[in-house]
C-alpha cells in the first residue's frame, strides 16, 4: 500500500462544520475525492488535489528552505477526528492557505531542488527510497510541486481553508 498526498480545499462554512463534525468531515471529504477522480479537473479549478509519493520529498525540500507554512502536513489537527489513512487529518485556515500560496508562488522548481541530487533523498531516508537510491531524476517531485502551486494559488484566490492528510 502506498502513501499519497492529499489535498481538500473547504470553504470557510465547511470548515467550521468539519471541526464540529469529524464525521461529517470525513464523508464530505471522501465524497469530494470521488467526484473528481473521473472528471481530473486542471489545479486551478480542482477542489482536491494528490501529491501521490512525492509528499515526502516536498517535505524534505521545503522544510530545508525553511517555507513558511507546512502544506504537506497541514498545521492544525482536526479535534476528534479518528485515523484517516496515516494519521488524523490537519487543516490550513483560509489566511495560512494565503500565505502558502504567496511563499509557493515565491519559490522556482529550480530553487525547490538546487544543491539537492536523488542520493540526498537516499540518504535521509525519504519515501519511496527505493527510488532515490535508484537514482530516479528529481522531475518527478518538482512536477507534483508545479501542480500544488496553482491549487493553493486558486484556494487563496477564493478564501479557502486546506485539509491535508496521507492516504
Amino acid at each position: 500500500m502506498s502513501m499519497i498526498g492529499e489535498y481538500v480545499r473547504l470553504t470557510r462554512a465547511e470548515l467550521d462544520r468539519a471541526l464540529r463534525d469529524p464525521e461529517w468531515a470525513a464523508e464530505f471529504v471522501d465524497a469530494l475525492v470521488e467526484g473528481e477522480l473521473d472528471e481530473e479537473p486542471e489545479p486551478g479549478e480542482a477542489r482536491c488535489h494528490a501529491t501521490d509519493k512525492a509528499w515526502h520529498a516536498l517535505d524534505f525540500l521545503l522544510r530545508r528552505l525553511a517555507f513558511p507554512v507546512d502544506v504537506v502536513h497541514g498545521e492544525e489537527e482536526i479535534p476528534g477526528s479518528e485515523d484517516w489513512g496515516y494519521g488524523p487529518p490537519r487543516y490550513l485556515t483560509p489566511e495560512r492557505v494565503r500565505a502558502a500560496a504567496e511563499a509557493l508562488a515565491a519559490t522556482p522548481p529550480g530553487k525547490l531542488t538546487d544543491g539537492v541530487a536523488p542520493a540526498d533523498l537516499a540518504e535521509a531516508d525519504i519515501y519511496p527510497n527505493a527510488v532515490w537510491q535508484r537514482g530516479e531524476s528529481l522531475d518527478y517531485v518538482t512536477g507534483h510541486y508545479e501542480a500544488l502551486v496553482p491549487f493553493f494559488h486558486a484556494a487563496a484566490r477564493d478564501g479557502d481553508a486546506m485539509l491535508v492528510r496521507l492516504d
